[in-house]
């Protein structure tokens, strides 16, 4: 035997030995003749390995017991003892692990004295002609052979003992729960490999399973109403026959399931279940006690879940409002699969609500503390953060706390993705952002963000800053370190974040133009205007800035002074088609409106209200509205500019009658409409010079020609009621001399 090497086990907690076997045929005079090389390896399960084990007195064991390895790797042996003792299980692996038949010890009810021997066989095949005890013992003695793998193959060579076996569960498997029992596990034994999994269904097990599973449910509700019709005496006695019933029963449910569960590698086998309705039934028996039936039935609806049609299944049954009752619970296993199904489930919206209705949102939040289900509960929380409903509802949690202090201890290593996205859902919530301000939360966030240029921490700052009350005030204090990254040489995706934040903070007593000034925003700002300079995300972001600042008088008159607003024009005319910029620009020109200085470069120095006039009627119902708004302070303050305006509303109120009568031509039938000239009567003037035109609600002109607004709308609908009607070629009139009116 040649010297070996040491590795640890990829998945389980085990040391692998690598060895070479030499084996030399030698002559008569002792010369080697033959020789030939075998490479092996032993596996070394170290079961007792944990947190607690002192790895030096283990390795000391392993050494002694085990001859392949010489004293001398004592050491290494420790080393890779101890790094076993630190390896964190895999997740990945504990999902991949096929259930075992290793995993199944078999109840009271079957074991035996005697132990099973492969030469055999033909005689535990004979058992199975007896009674129903013996064919209970010739099962367990075949299971026996079927537990260990080996073994298998030889068997699946028996096709007599298969055959017996699967008649006898076909046929007598209500006599017995012991027998199917048994008989099940020896198909699961065989399910556990893939390539035996044809043989399974050759003997239709797969479906004769799921008729033992439906038939034992409705045996259980029977038990039920049995129980609830027993009087107090007769209860307790069959409280004790009910219980030992149910736990063999819920052995054969187990095993069963277990079995199905290994089929359904195909999927094909997968959708035979379903229409069998296995999700319905899955989800019944998530109100079962036993804890490793529960690991089953999770496991399986965890499976299954992956599919639209099965999801929708554990919609309708309620299985969101089943699995909490699961949470937290002391079977670290089943808690971390029951996590991992909700994680399927919570990307429905309809189950999101179901998840927060059944409490779950401070459940999970308490399973925060907890290391190896931190992760699972985080992302189930942040998808039920997602939706705006249930943000408020982690406020009265401890949620909020345990992930700050989870934001604080990374010190400057990098966050996970799925807590600082959390966090930034819920700083989208008024309430959430007070109780993470609280203390000196903000102040923590900032150091943090502006520390490690943080561009997702900002992110999460920038949210709460769009609250107004005391949250907003808080930002005062830093409202310089945020004007001080608004700089050339810092990246965009962290000054777009420090820009939004500055532009949530309307804050009366903030001095914006002290702020401009110290930092010389002003340059930057009018900079950043020119299509093509960066970014449309930081563009958009610098015009919202803009709008804010905007709203202080001496701010506005300096962005003016610096021909900012025709750099906001040309953006205009650039970015035409995008709502938001279109929006955003607007609404800067309605914030200087306000102001004199600027109003006056507005209205007098640029085309800005013409590029108002057009946007007047954009598709877009915001633009419209702040549209309207900045032209009816211009008008209000500019009668030239106010005749254009009411020129075109006008004109786009009575368009199509315009139109109509602007185009018509004359002829013989129609002389009243044209002068002796053929003149159009509208003439060539300005139409709000033409009072003769205009209708007073009372059907009489006014003194100057001024029109009600009600008249438009009336008008455009039809509905003149008493001031007049359409006659037939679309013009409004008086009722004449005699007429009725309606």
């Amino acid at each position: 035997m040649e010297s070996c090497t040491l590795d640890v086990h990829p998945t389980e907690k085990a040391l692998v030995v690598h060895y070479e076997v030499e084996a030399t045929i030698l002559g008569e005079l002792g010369e080697a003749m033959i020789g030939e090389r075998k490479e092996c390896q032993k596996i070394i399960r170290l079961k007792s390995l944990n947190a607690h084990t002192d790895t030096s007195s283990l390795a000391r064991k392993v050494v002694e017991e085990c001859r392949l390895i010489h004293p001398s790797k004592l050491r290494e042996v420790e080393q890779l003892l101890f790094y076993l003792q630190k390896r964190k299980d895999s997740n990945d692996n504990q999902e991949k692990k096929r259930i075992s038949p290793r995993d199944f010890t078999p109840y009271a009810g079957v074991e035996l004295d005697e132990e099973a021997s492969i030469n055999r066989i033909d005689e535990y095949v004979e058992l199975l002609y007896e009674d129903v005890q013996e064919k209970i013992r010739g099962a367990t003695l075949i299971f026996q052979l079927a537990r260990n793998p080996d073994n298998l193959e030889e068997l699946i060579q028996n096709e007599a003992a298969l055959g017996a076996l699967a008649r006898v569960l076909r046929e007598d498997w209500k006599q017995s729960v012991d027998l199917a029992t048994t008989i099940t596990y020896i198909f699961f034994c065989f399910s556990s490999f893939s390539q035996f999994h044809g043989l399974v269904t050759h003997f239709k097990i797969g479906a004769l399973c799921m008729n033992i599973i439906e038939h034992e449910l409705k045996r259980y509700d029977l038990w039920q109403d049995e129980l609830q019709k027993k009087k107090k005496k007769e209860h307790e006695k069959s409280l004790r026959k009910y219980q030992s019933l149910l736990i063999k029963q819920e052995q054969l449910l187990r095993v069963a399931l277990c079995l199905l569960l290994n089929l359904a590698e195909d999927t094909r086998t997968e959708l035979k279940m379903r229409n069998k309705n296995i999700v319905h039934m899955l989800v019944k028996i998530l109100d079962r006690e036993d804890e490793e039936l529960l690991l089953v039935v999770v496991s399986f609806l965890k499976k299954l879940s992956i599919f639209l049609e099965n999801k929708n299944d554990m919609a309708e049954t309620l299985a969101v409002e089943k699995l909490a009752r699961l949470l937290p619970c002391e079977h670290e296993e089943l808690q971390s699969t029951t996590l991992r199904l909700l994680l399927n489930l919570s990307f429905d919206t309809s189950l999101r609500s179901q998840m927060v209705q059944a409490a779950l949102v401070p459940k999970l939040s308490s399973l925060l503390a907890d290391e190896a289900q931190r992760q699972l509960s985080m992302c189930i929380l942040y998808h039920i953060s997602m939706d705006d409903r249930f943000k408020s509802m982690f406020a009265d949690t401890d949620c909020i706390p345990q992930l700050m202090r989870m934001v604080f201890d990374c010190g400057e290593e990098k966050m996970d993705v799925e807590l600082i996205s959390l966090c930034i859902n819920l700083a989208a919530n008024k309430s959430d952002a007070q109780v993470i301000c609280e203390g000196n939360g903000l102040k923590m966030l900032m150091k943090r963000a502006l520390k490690l240029k943080d561009v997702l921490v900002m992110k999460m700052i920038r949210n709460l800053s769009q609250h107004n009350g005391p949250t907003k005030s808080l930002f005062l204090d830093h409202v310089g370190d945020l004007a001080a990254q608004i700089t050339e040489d810092e990246a965009e995706e962290f000054v777009i974040e420090c820009l939004g934040t500055l532009a949530n903070l309307t804050i009366p007593d903030l001095d914006w133009a002290l702020v401009l000034k110290e930092y010389k925003l002003v340059p930057y700002l009018k900079d950043r205007l020119k299509p093509g300079s960066a970014e449309d995300d930081l563009i958009l972001e610098v015009v919202i800035m803009i709008g804010t600042v905007s709203v202080d008088d001496s701010c506005a008159a300096m962005l003016a002074k610096s021909g900012i607003i025709p750099a906001l024009i040309e953006l205009l005319n650039a970015q035409q088609e995008d709502d938001e910029f279109v929006c955003q620009i607007v609404y800067v020109f309605y914030q200087m409106v306000f102001h004199k200085a600027t109003r006056d470069v507005i209205v007098k120095e640029t085309q800005a209200p013409a590029y108002l006039i057009d946007l007047m009627h954009d598709n877009n119902a915001e633009i419209r509205k702040v549209c309207n708004n900045t032209l009816d302070i211009i008008a209000e303050y500019d009668e030239e500019w106010g005749k254009k305006i009411q020129t075109e509303k006008f004109r786009w109120y009575n368009g199509q009658w315009l139109e109509m009568v602007e185009n018509r031509q004359m002829d013989e039938g129609e002389p009243f409409l044209f002068g002796e000239d053929a003149e159009s009567f509208i003439g060539n003037g300005e139409i709000l010079e033409r009072p003769d035109l205009f209708y007073s609600p009372d059907g009489i002109i006014s003194a100057d020609g001024a029109l009600s607004p009600d008249f438009y709308t009336d008008f455009q609908s039809g509905e003149l009621g008493q001031t007049g009607f359409m006659n037939r070629y679309g013009a409004p009139c008086l009722p004449g001399p005699g007429s009725k009116s309606s």
